[in-house]
This record gives C-alpha cells, sequence and structure tokens, in this order.
C-alpha cells in the first residue's frame, strides 16, 4: 500500500530545495550566457571559440559530477539518518578525489591547450583565440572541485541557501569582471576572450573562500582534516559502488555532449556558432529541471536513508509526474524566447537561420531532458539506481544519436538541422525505457550502514 503523502509538507521541503538549487544553476548559466552575449558583441569568433574551449571545463565537470554525485547520493541518505561522522568522512573522500581531477584538468589547459582546441575545430583563428583562453581559466579549474564538494555538502544538510548564495556571489562578481575585462572599462585594456577567462578564474577564488567561511560554522559539516587521509573501507567501498556507474554515465552524457559540439562545428562556422548560443538557451531552460531533479534525489534519499521506503516510493511518483509539467513548460519557453534569441546576437544570416531551426528542435527536445532529468538523475539515483543511466546513455545516444549524426554530417551531408535533430534524439528517445526502469521500483532501497560494519 503506497504512503500518504502529506502535499503541504511535501511541496514546502520541495520548494525550499529547489527553487535554491534552480536559481544556482540559473546563476551559473548566466555566466555562459554573459560571455556569449558580451563576446558576441566583439565577434563571433571569439564567442564561438570560448563556447568550444568551454567544453574543457565541461568533461571535467563529468568527473566532478560523479564524485559530488556519490556523495550527494549516500550523503542524502545518512543524513535521513542523522551519522554525522560518516557525512564527515564522505566529504574527506569527495575532496581526494575531486582535487586530484582538478589537478589534472589544470596540467593539460596550461600546458597543451592548442591541441585540446584542435578536437573541436580546424579554423585556425578559433584555436588561437580558445587556446588563448584555456591558459588563464585553467586557473579556475584547479579550484573547481573543491568548492563543488563544499557546496555538494551543504545542499544535503538543509543549506541549499548558503549554496545558492555562495553561487550566485560568484556569478554577480563574474559578470561585472566579464564586461570590465573583455571591453576593457574604467581604462584597462580590451582582453576580449581572454578577459572572459581571467574574469572566471578571479569569481571561481571569492567561491573557494565563501565555501570554507560559510563552512566554518558551528553546526556545519565539514572535512575531517585530523584523518583526512584515512577512512573506513566499507564506506570507500559503497561510494564506488555510486561512483563508477555515475562516471561511466556522466563520461558517456559528457562525451557525447562534448561530440555533438564537435560534429556540429565541423559542418562550419555559422552552424558552430547557432549551436553555441542554442546551448547557451538550453543550461538557461534546463535550470527548472535541474533544480527538481537535485532536490528529488535529496528528498527520495532523505525517506530512504531514514527507512522509510514506502515514503520515499511516494516522492518518487509525485516527483516524476511533477517532471512531465516542467517538460512541457520548458518547451512552451523555448518556443517563445525563439524570437528575441535569434536578434540579441550578432550573427550572419546563415547562422541566424540555422538558430532558429535548432531552437524549434529543442523546444521537443526539452521535454526529454525534464523527464530523464528528475526520473534518473533525481529519484533513481536518489535510491542508489545509478546503472541505468550509463546503461541507457550506451544505447541510446552512443548507439543511435552519435552514429546517427556523424553520418549525417559527414557521409550523407544532411542540412544542420537534420544533423542537429539527431543529437537530440536521445534524450526523447529513450524516454518509454525510462519509464519501464522507474515502475520496476529497483531504486526504493536505503543505502546506508550501521556505524563499524564492514562491507559485503
Amino acid at each position: 500500500m503506497q504512503a500518504t503523502i502529506d502535499n503541504k509538507a511535501f511541496y514546502r521541503k520541495l520548494w525550499a530545495l529547489a527553487l535554491p538549487i534552480a536559481f544556482q544553476s540559473l546563476m551559473l548559466a548566466a555566466v555562459a550566457a554573459g560571455d556569449a552575449l558580451m563576446l558576441g558583441r566583439v565577434g563571433q569568433t571569439e564567442m564561438t571559440a570560448v563556447s568550444l574551449a568551454t567544453q574543457i571545463q565541461f568533461i571535467q565537470n563529468m568527473f566532478l559530477s560523479s564524485i559530488t554525485g556519490a556523495g550527494a547520493i549516500l550523503g542524502a541518505q545518512y543524513f535521513g539518518k542523522g551519522d554525522l561522522r560518516t557525512m564527515r568522512e564522505l566529504f574527506n573522500l569527495s575532496l581526494k578525489l575531486s582535487g586530484l581531477v582538478s589537478i589534472l584538468f589544470f596540467a593539460a589547459c596550461e600546458i597543451i591547450p592548442d591541441p585540446l582546441m584542435r578536437i573541436f575545430s580546424h579554423d585556425e583563428p578559433i584555436i588561437e583565440v580558445g587556446a588563448s583562453y584555456l591558459r588563464i581559466a585553467g586557473w579556475s579549474y584547479l579550484l573547481t572541485g573543491i568548492s563543488q564538494c563544499y557546496l555538494m555538502m551543504m545542499k544535503v544538510t538543509d543549506r541549499v541557501p548558503a549554496s545558492a548564495f555562495i553561487s550566485t556571489a560568484a556569478v554577480v562578481l563574474n559578470l561585472i569582471l566579464n564586461a570590465v575585462f573583455i571591453f576593457g572599462l574604467f581604462g584597462l585594456p580590451a582582453m576580449n576572450a581572454r578577459g572572459a577567462a581571467l574574469a572566471t578564474t578571479i569569481s571561481r577564488v571569492l567561491e573557494l573562500m565563501l565555501c570554507i567561511a560559510v563552512s566554518s560554522g558551528k553546526d556545519a559539516v565539514r572535512p575531517d582534516w585530523k584523518h583526512f587521509f584515512g577512512g573506513r573501507r566499507e564506506l570507500v567501498s559503497d561510494f564506488r559502488r555510486q561512483c563508477l556507474p555515475l562516471l561511466g554515465g556522466c563520461l558517456f552524457w559528457g562525451v557525447g555532449f562534448t561530440s555533438y559540439t564537435a560534429i556540429i562545428g565541423h559542418m562550419g562556422a555559422d552552424a558552430a556558432a547557432a549551436n553555441s548560443v542554442a546551448a547557451v538557451v538550453r543550461d538557461l531552460v534546463c535550470c527548472a529541471c535541474n533544480g527538481i531533479g537535485a532536490a528529488a534525489g535529496i528528498m527520495v534519499g532523505n525517506e530512504l536513508g531514514a527507512g522509510r521506503l514506502e515514503m520515499g516510493k511516494a516522492y518518487g511518483i509525485k516527483l516524476r509526474n511533477i517532471s512531465w509539467l516542467i517538460g512541457f513548460a520548458s518547451t512552451a519557453l523555448v518556443l517563445a524566447v525563439t524570437p528575441l534569441v535569434v536578434h540579441m546576437v550578432i550573427l550572419t544570416d546563415e547562422a541566424r537561420s540555422n538558430l532558429t531551426g535548432m531552437m524549434v528542435i529543442m523546444a521537443v527536445y526539452m521535454i526529454g531532458r525534464a523527464v530523464n532529468t528528475v526520473t534518473i538523475n533525481g529519484v533513481l539515483d536518489g535510491g542508489g539506481d545509478t546503472i541505468f543511466d550509463m546503461y541507457s546513455l550506451a544505447v541510446s545516444m552512443w548507439g543511435i544519436a552519435i552514429p546517427l549524426a556523424i553520418l549525417g554530417a559527414f557521409v550523407f551531408h544532411w542540412h544542420v538541422y537534420a544533423v542537429y535533430a539527431c543529437t537530440c534524439l536521445d534524450e526523447v528517445g529513450k524516454i518509454p525505457w525510462v519509464m519501464c526502469r522507474f515502475r520496476k521500483y529497483k531504486w526504493v532501497q536505503d543505502l546506508t550502514r550501521p556505524e563499524g560494519t564492514d562491507a559485503d
């Protein structure tokens, strides 16, 4: 028998979690939007180069997301159980892994920025501008992993407003400095793309400083520095069980999305420019489903970790239904803003035409994106069913969407609309499969252990 939900309490908690997270996601997307708009006023080459260069951080975020995602899944359940000791150990583990990833990506951006840019474009001016961006922005990648661990722990410990405040402060500073450094305000020289990179790096420094300051409070969960290099073997095992499937899914998705960008980028500068703008709009519109999805994982995880399995199941069902509403609302929003977006940036006539078609296709894509984000990355992950995302991406993205896009772009020479539609096929096409997996309820499980127990 399904548990009865107190709707008032449910929506109070949902909005308390989802709205700050969605706002935080919006602020982060606003940086990309700000870069695109400001650099779009400088020139199409600068805008496209930075859009392609930031794909490196996008790939880094796939690794970081799998680490912080595993920490959030287990952290939400242990917080529901009230086990703060284990949460501090999870914090330590997340910091160690994220720090290692950040160092590797920093080194790559400083040592081989030109080869990295050649992955996404064969246009020499774009490569030159993008490489100059990466040499400066690489320093921000060094700090990102540490900040993300702090923000993750705030979210799962009912300190979502604090994490949203920190991200917002960093974004506001980033946008202000973008204008100052890109255009050379207040007597400074105009740095164009390099100015956007410098603004990003300075804002990341502020973000990390605020994370450390906010987490120094008495009631905050902080890293256990005395035992930083220690840790229980069973907890490492549990973390690995969640992290590896998440990493597989993140890499499938992240490298796949980067492949989409590379495929479109090699169809010409006009196609790449239109796709760059469309990607910014997509990220902005996805903020709502990102917020609901993150809240879903925390809410379901809290209930399951506290041993209230039926209530966790009921929460999951309700959140899945909400995801459909978010999807259709996102579709309507994309269609509504299309005329405005198309005329906001300086594009060639061909690029503007491409952008219009991409926006219409994206409107349909948003239904699948919203439903899958909340159901897979929220509800299923909240119960530890992380393996499904990896399987679904292997089939829908790598088995269908990417091969079709490659064939369409380089063999059959389809119009850019058709190729772009192939890159959107995976999210819409896997909805029936996702619904079948959801109804098996394998995600309804308590992942926590009594303190001191060993791994199975």
